[in-house]
This record gives structure tokens, sequence and C-alpha cells, in this order.
């Protein structure tokens, strides 16, 4: 397991980029208070280290045609690895599932699904999702507003140089 001191420039880094990940490494740093330089240095670290996965842009999903967005909550016959695997794969091959959590519980996996309108996504669950191998039962929830969409972690101020200078252990 790799470790990574973060400092209070590694979090304001963190911070700025998870506002907006489009932003120049020179308006970084600025916004940092670092040279340029040294804060791609960071970036490239904090990247290297696994905690910034990656930047993408967030489309709005309805000028985009998907009006409806769905939770299903999916329990299925088996939960044997290879199982839970091939479901897993399965899932990754349909496009309108945009995320799969496996949960522990009553509810093995949950799906967030978009669609052009209900009848697509009552294709969708029909067609796709119930008749899949090992699927014995699922649940739907339709979204009717997204009230907080945060992505990423909280990165908090830390209140001591102690704390700024704890180590996080990375996956």
């Amino acid at each position: 397991m790799r470790r990574i001191r973060l400092d209070r420039i590694d979090r304001r880094i963190l911070r700025n980029l998870l506002t907006d990940g489009r932003m120049t490494n020179v308006e970084l740093a600025r916004r940092v208070g670092i040279s340029a330089p040294p804060c791609l240095r960071r970036v490239r670290a904090l990247e290297e280290a696994g905690m910034i996965r990656g930047y993408h842009a967030d489309l709005a999903p309805e000028p985009l045609g998907y009006a409806v967005t769905v939770f299903a909550q999916v329990g299925l016959g088996s939960q044997a690895e290879a199982d839970l695997k091939a479901f897993e794969h399965l899932v990754g091959t349909w496009p309108e599932v945009r995320e799969a959590y496996m949960l522990a519980g009553e509810t093995d996996f949950l799906l967030k699904i978009v669609a052009p309108d209900w009848d697509s996504y009552q294709r969708f669950l029909s067609t796709k999702l119930t008749s899949a191998p090992n699927v014995s039962h699922v649940k739907s929830a339709l979204m009717l507003r997204m009230s907080k969409n945060e992505p990423g972690v909280p990165i908090l101020e830390q209140s001591n140089a102690r704390q700024d200078d704890e180590e996080t252990a990375l996956a």
C-alpha cells in the first residue's frame, strides 16, 4: 500500500480541481499560492498516487434526450463470486446504466439508469435487466429531481499542523 502525505497545499489543489477540473495549471497554482512548476508536480503525484482518478465533463441528461433517471435495486439468485462478476460484466455492457454499486444487505446491486422516457426504461427493464441471468427481483425508483450532486469526497481543512501531516493510506 502506497502512502502520500497531504499538506494544506495538496488539499487546496484537490478542492480546486474538484470544483473546476478544467482550470489551467497556472490558475490552479495562483489559487493555491505556489508557482506553476511545483503545482504541476503535486498534481501529477496526486494522480500517480490514485487520489485523482480522472477528469470528465458533467453532462446534463435532459438536453441530450434522457428525461428519466431510475435507481434500480437488483437482487440476484446467487451471490457466488463468479455470479457477481458475471452480472457486473453484463451491466458494464449496458450504456443505459451510468453507475452500478454492489451492496451488502437485502439488495445486491444498486443501478443508476437513464432513459429517454418511461416506456424506454420499461423496455430496458423487461428485455435486459429482468431477463438477465441470475436476476431474481428488481425494485425501481423513479428520480423526481436531484437535490444535491457533489462529485468526489469532501476535502476539509485540517485544524492543526499535526493533522496536516497525517499520512493518508491509498488503496
